[in-house]
């Protein structure tokens, strides 16, 4: 769907909208950028409304989620990238030769980005996210590179369902919380090329034991993928040292809408309910007190 074909849905459902979803559609129509680039939870934070309130205007909207409210941005985003990198490189020249460097980053980043859909159709997600929302408990595993993209998941995850866990522990202990993993609970594995030890592991070890293992991954043919119950790919080019990281968020912050659609009331209620409680303890930043006062 076209970009303009959103504002023209946000323009013809706006007075049929409630005051809330109108202050949401506002946002959304005012600024293009953050919601092509931001999570549903920021964007809500951004325009003064609950998380949940974002799906629900996708939904008014007739569309299937926040995801699909924010993919017009997202391409239309990609294609004003793309055409500010050419447009750079052709005029940089050979004046400097470091400028083809970023435009090549940014063209890696850009593919990364899209292998996501391109490597995953609806069912699969839909799939995974099934198997997340269904398990007993949910216990994230990533490290080194992969583990902030664990950690991602872990935390986004924990806001839509209970019993959500982060495989890490400063003393050496988390191994302890794969060995408790029973064929019930489900462990969800993040690993890249080159593939750490300790993930293929403990990925082989918990499967072995009739553990369902979903595996986001750079390959079907990755250690990770070839021992896990599902496998969801990314692509992790980069002219660079270091491989892009770009790919494996992307995928996570799909699969977690994925999970929030699926959700369904229950999602709805904890979203609520962590709002609240975060609100009450005023977690984030409102507005500045008065001067002078720490």
């Amino acid at each position: 769907m076209p970009y303009r074909q959103l504002i023209q849905l946000l323009d013809s459902h706006f007075d049929a909208l409630s005051p809330e979803l109108q202050r949401a559609a506002r946002w959304v129509r005012a600024h293009p950028a953050e919601l092509g680039l931001q999570s549903m939870r920021q964007s809500a934070r951004a325009a003064g409304v609950a998380p949940a309130t974002m799906t629900r205007l996708a939904h008014a909207l007739g569309l299937g989620g926040f995801d699909a409210m924010r993919r017009p941005a997202v391409a239309a985003f990609a294609r004003s990238a793309s055409e500010w990198a050419e447009a750079a490189a052709a005029s940089a020249g050979d004046a400097v030769e470091d400028a083809a460097a970023q435009p090549a980053l940014a063209r890696a980043q850009a593919g990364n980005l899209a292998s996501v859909a391109v490597y995953n159709p609806t069912p699969s997600l839909a799939g995974a996210a099934q198997r997340i929302l269904q398990a007993r408990s949910v216990l994230f595993l990533g490290v080194r590179a992969s583990f902030g993209t664990a950690y991602h998941l872990h935390y986004t995850c924990d806001w839509l369902r209970p019993g959500a866990a982060l495989a890490t522990d400063p003393g050496g202990a988390w191994a302890d919380r794969l060995a408790a993993l029973e064929p019930a609970d489900l462990l969800v594995a993040v690993s890249q090329a080159p593939y750490a030890v300790h993930t293929v592991e403990a990925v082989q070890q918990t499967a072995a034991r009739g553990v369902p293992v979903l595996a986001l991954t750079d390959s079907a043919l990755s250690p990770l993928a070839r021992a896990a119950t599902q496998s969801l790919l990314f692509d992790a080019a980069s002219p660079a040292f270091f491989h892009s990281m770009t790919g494996a968020q992307a995928l996570a912050e799909t699969l977690m809408q994925a999970v929030a659609e699926q959700g369904g009331r229950a999602v709805v209620q904890r979203l609520d309910q962590r709002q609240k409680q975060l609100q009450a303890a005023r977690v984030y930043w409102d507005k500045p007190g008065p001067l002078g006062r720490i």
